[in-house]
């Protein structure tokens, strides 16, 4: 592990609402919506079906927020970056649909999940219909450097999803091992909303907001995982200590593992051979995980990604667009939920 580091500029006494972060694309991002509606509309009654329920689920749109700023760095964001907006949030939305049915999550954002509502056969499809929709749209841009972009990012998707599942000693998943997981998964989706939102309207910039989504991205999974660790139902929508009940090893655990004593690491490695953890063995485990400090490890580590997020920042116009971006870090950090 590595040693002390240096304070990140997301101070978490400033917070930043995603409102604010909108702002400079707010009328741009309210057209993201109908072109998602535009993208996936079909024929088929089971896949409007599917397909109201997931839009009714789905999330705050920070990475079409992204790719709408980065588009505008410049202020000249193209109308093209609408739809490559629209496919990144059906890219994630897909990879989600996919992970509640793996996981056999049965809530996301306090709704039934794909998996639980309709069936595993119907997520599975869906995801992969989402996926589909995406793609069809970007080859209709016909531009093929941002298709080669997301293409890449659907098979990254995929490995780190594999990467997951072919783990066979939890607990002797590496630092490094989660790091390559949460880039697969989190981290190349992020910084491809930011380079194609480049290519939009701002390729001067392409590369460095590429390294700001990718290094925004980690901070931001790592900010996703520590959550599992301090907030509740209520907060998050899933139950607390999801990751441990199913045998998920994210940072704070990682950080924690070397410094327990005998007895608590038996704790945690009984809590790993029991296929059906109780609550109780799993809030015992997060608070060994506390005590041992791995949260503030995690802190951290996050808090460095965070930083050179804003490094990369640093060649970007002064601009309300580049406060936003920079504001997207402060809210990835702080976010509760």
């Amino acid at each position: 592990m590595s040693g002390a580091l240096a304070p990140a500029r997301s101070d978490p006494s400033r917070s930043v609402s995603l409102e604010a972060i909108q702002a400079p694309v707010r009328a741009r991002l309210d057209r993201v919506v109908p072109e998602l509606h535009r993208v996936i509309v079909s024929d088929l009654p089971m896949i409007e079906q599917v397909s109201s329920h997931l839009l009714r689920m789905r999330g705050k749109l920070f990475r079409p927020t992204l790719t709408l700023l980065a588009s505008d760095v410049e202020g000249g964001g193209e109308d093209a970056a609408l739809t490559v907006a629209a496919a990144i949030e059906l890219m994630h939305v897909a990879t989600l649909v996919h992970d509640d049915s793996v996981d056999h999550s049965v809530l996301r954002r306090g709704l039934p999940t794909v998996h639980a509502l309709f069936s595993h056969q119907t997520a599975v499809i869906m995801g992969d219909f989402l996926y589909s929709r995406a793609l069809k749209a970007l080859v209709e841009l016909d531009n093929l450097t941002v298709l080669k972009i997301l293409v890449e990012v659907s098979n990254q998707l995929t490995i780190g999803e594999m990467r997951q599942l072919s783990a066979i000693d939890a607990l002797g998943f590496s630092e490094n091992d989660y790091l390559e997981l949460i880039r697969c998964k989190t981290a190349t989706l992020l910084s491809a909303a930011c380079e194609t939102g480049a290519l939009c309207g701002a390729k001067p910039h392409r590369k460095a907001l590429a390294r700001f989504g990718e290094r925004l991205g980690l901070a931001f999974q790592i900010a996703d995982d520590l959550l599992d660790y301090t907030s509740d139902e209520q907060t998050t929508g899933k139950p607390s200590g999801l990751d441990l009940k199913e045998h998920k090893v994210t940072l704070p655990l990682i950080g924690a593992l070397p410094t327990l004593d005998r007895a608590a690491r038996a704790r945690v490695d009984a809590l790993f051979a029991d296929e059906e953890p109780s609550d109780a063995s799993v809030a015992e485990v997060v608070g060994i995980v506390r005590e041992a400090g791995g949260l503030e490890y995690a802190r951290g580590r996050g808090a460095q990604f965070a930083e050179e997020a804003h490094e990369a920042l640093s060649t970007l116009p002064d601009s309300p667009v580049r406060k936003a971006l920079s504001g997207a870090i402060v809210y990835a950090m702080e976010r509760r939920s």
